[in-house]
C-alpha cells in the first residue's frame, strides 16, 4: 500500500485539534510519533499540547530523545524538538531534564552564505519551561536565566526576560536591573526589561525606567517611553510628560505623546486634549497624532471633537 502524502498525514493530525471525539486519536497520535518525517512528529505534538493529552508524554519524550540522534537529518529547522518542548510545557510537565536538554542545544544547518542556528526557539522555550520545574531549585533556575542572558540569539534573551518576569522575587528584579545597566546590543530587549521591571514592581520601578528617557540612545529612551506608557501606571505618566516638557526635538517629543496616550489614562488623555486645546499649532498637531490610538473609542473621540471647537 502506498505511503500516503506528507500534507494527508499532517491534516489528519490538525483535523483532530477541532474532532475531539475522535475514538482513534491517541492511536493516530501514538503512530504519527514514530514517523521519520519531524514535521508529522511537530504536528503530533502540538495536537497533544492543545487537547491537554497527558497520557501521551511518555511518547512525546520518546520522540524528543530520538530526534537528537543526526539532528540535522532527522529533524531540520528543530521543528519538532521545539514543538515537543511547547507541548510538555501546555502539559505542565515538572521534570526539567529535557529542557535542560534543549537550553543546551545549538544545531547549526547550512544557509546560503554559510551556517545558521536553527536551535534558537527550541533554547528560548526550553529557557521558558524552566519556571515550570519542581526538580530544580530556584538558585537553580535563576543560574540557568543568567547564561540566557547572554545568548547571542535575541528570542533566547527575550524569553529570559520573560522567564524572569514569571518567576518574580527581588532576586529577579536584581537581575533585570543588571540586565538593564550592563545593556544589549538590541535595545528592544531592554525594552523588555523594562516591561517586566514595572509589571513586577510597578510604581517602584517607574524611577528607574525614567533614567533611561535621558539616554544619549535615540533608541533606548524610545524603549523606555514606550514601556512607561505601556504600564498604565500614573506616576509613569507624569514622568513622560514631565520628560516632554524638557524636551526640545520634535522626533522624541512625539514619541512621548504617542507613550503618553497608549497608557489611556483621563489623565495622560486630558494632557493631551489640553495641548489640542492651548498648545501651539505643533504641539496641537502632534497631540492629534497620538490621540489616533484612539480612533475606536467613541468616547475620547467626541472629548476630541469638543477640544478643538
Amino acid at each position: 500500500m502506498p505511503t500516503r502524502k506528507l500534507e494527508d498525514r499532517i491534516d489528519e493530525l490538525r483535523q483532530l485539534r477541532t474532532n475531539t471525539f475522535a475514538v482513534d486519536a491517541e492511536a493516530i497520535l501514538r503512530k504519527a510519533f514514530a514517523d521519520r518525517s519531524n514535521l508529522v512528529i511537530a504536528e503530533a505534538a502540538k495536537t497533544v499540547g492543545e487537547l491537554q493529552l497527558s497520557g501521551l508524554t511518555a511518547e512525546l519524550l520518546a520522540a524528543f530523545d530520538r530526534l537528537f540522534h543526526e539532528p540535522v537529518k532527522t529533524d531540520p529547522k528543530c521543528w519538532g524538538k521545539t514543538a515537543i518542548v511547547k507541548a510538555l510545557a501546555q502539559l505542565d510537565y515538572s521534570e526539567s531534564s529535557p529542557f535542560v536538554r534543549g537550553l543546551r542545544h545549538v544545531q547549526m544547518e547550512p544557509v546560503y552564505g554559510g551556517q545558521e542556528d536553527s536551535a534558537v526557539q527550541l533554547r528560548a522555550n526550553s529557557f521558558l519551561a524552566l519556571v515550570q520545574c519542581s526538580d530544580l531549585s530556584r538558585f537553580e533556575v535563576l543560574g540557568y536565566l543568567v547564561d540566557a542572558m547572554s545568548d547571542p540569539a535575541d528570542p533566547v534573551r527575550i524569553e529570559a526576560v520573560r522567564a524572569l518576569n514569571q518567576l518574580g522575587g527581588d532576586e529577579a528584579v536584581l537581575l533585570l536591573r543588571l540586565k538593564a545597566r550592563t545593556g544589549d546590543r538590541r535595545p528592544l530587549i531592554i525594552g523588555y526589561v523594562f516591561d517586566a521591571l514595572l509589571q513586577m514592581q510597578r510604581d517602584r520601578a517607574v524611577p528607574f525606567v525614567a533614567e533611561y528617557l535621558k539616554s544619549i540612545d535615540e533608541e533606548l529612551r524610545g524603549e523606555a517611553a514606550l514601556a512607561l506608557g505601556g504600564s498604565r501606571v500614573v506616576t509613569a505618566v507624569k514622568a513622560l510628560i514631565e520628560t516632554w516638557k524638557e524636551v526640545r526635538t520634535e522626533q522624541f517629543s512625539s514619541v512621548l505623546l504617542r507613550a503618553i496616550s497608549s497608557s489611556g489614562l483621563p489623565e495622560a488623555i486630558e494632557f493631551l486634549l489640553g495641548l489640542l486645546r492651548s498648545g501651539t499649532a505643533q504641539q496641537s498637531a502632534a497631540a492629534a497624532d497620538a490621540l489616533k490610538l484612539h480612533a475606536d473609542s467613541p468616547h475620547i473621540q467626541a472629548l476630541i471633537e469638543q477640544a478643538k471647537r
